[in-house]
């Protein structure tokens, strides 16, 4: 057998590198380090001066959620294949000597940003990068909402009842254990007829209850965006609406819906299809995550399911901030 020789850890970077390591062109392309005063804001860390072991940095630790989202994986998995990877410890800028964070660590820092509400902060610092890199919002805005699959509860009957009315159920409240693993937020849809978590286009995470529709009045709108057309489904289609994009100042794009009991109009059916090819590009979104990233909700709580839900958007508009760069280079 051969000796490990001085550069063959070295050789086998570059190896990596020629292979085309997604990783490492993260590294280049991204400034992870932007988000170390969002990070540190949320974390609130003390100054070290009572003792005890220092904290990792919070930026290595954000990139580990990175991984984790690239890669659909559960702490556990986290820990081992950061130790057992030679991609993973280049990103991260470990050694083989360095001391690698444990899975109880991984959960404890995403359960600080969770707790600090810190994820729409990171999205928006993201948001700011894309925009400094001249990648403007420039032609309108979709919208859309997909479901997210949640673990099944199987409550009883008169569980759901309290839950739908914002009640604890009565023999839960004394066994804490079962409490903390029954998701209260998470509600059905008829849609595949299992739990789900509802996300919107941008960042906004509801039950799967939530009307589609009534999600356009409470923010998703850009102001900033430089295009006034609204493209979306019928789900969005209602008079409140309608008027409250023309009273902001947009267009609507929306799809109109079929007259009760009549056939659809032919104008009103080319209409709807020019505005389909436009609007199902949200759908391409929603699409590439779940593909890509394994997209489920493996935790209780809409809180958590919304950093989980979350980190996917940012590690998405990574990939495409990557993917648009490596375009404009080659063009």
């Amino acid at each position: 057998m051969k000796q490990a020789g001085f550069f063959d850890g070295d050789e086998r970077l570059a190896r990596l590198s020629g292979l085309g390591d997604q990783l490492e062109a993260f590294s280049r392309t991204v400034d992870f380090e932007a988000f170390r005063p969002d990070l540190e804001k949320a974390l609130a860390y003390s100054d070290g001066s009572k003792g005890g072991r220092p904290p990792f940095d919070p930026v290595l630790m954000f990139k580990i959620l990175v991984i984790q989202t690239l890669n659909n994986l559960s702490d556990d998995r986290t820990e081992y294949l950061i130790n057992d990877r030679l991609s993973f410890m280049r990103f991260l800028g470990l050694a083989l000597s360095d001391r690698v964070p444990d899975a109880k660590t991984v959960w404890l820092f995403r359960e600080r940003l969770t707790q600090a509400g810190a994820i729409e902060n990171l999205f928006a610092r993201f948001d700011a990068t894309l925009r400094n890199a001249g990648y403007l919002p420039m032609s309108g805005q979709i919208l859309d909402a997909t479901l997210v699959a949640a673990p099944r509860q199987r409550n009883s009957n008169a569980e759901k009842t309290d839950l739908r009315e914002g009640r604890i159920p009565q023999n839960w409240q004394d066994k804490p254990a079962k409490l903390s693993h029954k998701d209260r937020h998470a509600r059905w849809t008829l849609k595949f007829t299992k739990a789900k978590r509802q996300e919107d286009g941008t960042l906004p995470i509801t039950d799967a209850a939530a009307s589609d529709g009534a999600r356009l009045r409470e923010g998703l709108l850009d102001k900033t965006n430089t295009a006034s057309g609204v493209w979306a489904d019928t789900a969005y289609r209602s008079k409140a609406n309608e008027d409250f994009i023309d009273r902001h100042g947009f267009v609507s794009k929306i799809h109109r819906k079929k007259p009760h009991l009549k056939p659809m109009p032919r104008h009103i059916q080319r209409s709807n299809a020019g505005k389909s090819v436009i609007r199902s590009r949200v759908e391409h979104v929603f699409a590439d995550q779940k593909s890509q990233t394994g997209l489920f909700v493996r935790t209780v709580g809409i809180t958590r399911a919304t950093i989980r839900i979350g980190l996917a958007n940012i590690v998405y508009n990574m990939r495409r901030f990557l993917f648009l760069e490596r375009l404009n280079a080659s063009a």
